[in-house]
């Protein structure tokens, strides 16, 4: 999870009715994440040549107020899968962002040293993300970036222009490996929006390597 700080205005126009900006330590940012889909099921069924597979997207923060309470989450900018049942699935029935490309992935560790890295192919330009870190995953504090970044349990999307679709997503605390190097190389331009371009040049805000967990995604609902 790569994490850069943007003006706020960039991403007014991409927020879904009833939603505002949440912020870490008065700044707004938006990650780049790659993982992994392992043992997926879609609609609770399991579908051949869809159990197994990388995901790599871009998203922002934000949350809603709903009978006085704060409820955290995510919109997707662009989310990116080597599947085709996805995006068809996804795009359909909650209104993501997704695009099908060719897409691969590397985990190896030995000694004390854990390395990751996600790679997707646009444009015969392989573009890629990868890091390095201490093998043994650690917690993290409560009010941390990587509470801020990893536990936003809601997704929120544009149904239409005056119409919010939301959803619940369900995970455990995840752990955090420490980092020691991280590298960058993508033709940005070829995926996002212009407007994000010189911020996602720029010098990244933060980074980690979280491990994962089961997820659930509970079915949505649409907000009036």
């Amino acid at each position: 999870m790569i994490n850069y700080e943007v003006d706020h205005e960039i991403l007014t126009p991409y927020l879904p009715k009833g939603t505002e900006l949440d912020l870490y330590d008065d700044k707004c940012l938006v990650s780049l994440v790659g993982f992994m889909f392992l043992d997926t099921r879609i609609l609770s069924m399991k579908f051949p040549f869809h159990i197994n597979f990388e995901e790599f997207n871009l998203r922002f923060y934000v949350r809603y107020l709903e009978n006085g309470e704060w409820k955290r989450g995510t919109v997707f900018i662009s989310e990116i899968v080597p599947k085709f049942m996805i995006p068809v699935v996804a795009n359909t029935l909650y209104r993501e962002h997704y695009k099908r490309y060719p897409m691969k992935h590397s985990i190896s560790a030995n000694d004390d040293l854990l390395k990751v890295e996600y790679s997707f192919k646009i444009k015969n330009n392989w573009n890629s993300v990868s890091a390095s870190a201490h093998l043994k995953p650690i917690a993290f504090d409560v009010n941390s970036l990587e509470e801020f970044i990893t536990e936003h349990y809601w997704g929120y999307n544009r149904w239409d222009k005056n119409t919010t679709f939301e959803y619940g997503v369900e995970h455990p605390q995840w752990l955090t490996y420490p980092l020691k190097s991280v590298e960058i190389d993508c033709h940005f331009e070829d995926i996002y929006p212009a407007e994000f371009l010189t911020f996602l040049y720029k010098k990244y805000h933060s980074a980690l390597l979280a491990e994962g967990s089961s997820i659930l995604v509970r079915k949505g609902r649409i907000l009036q």
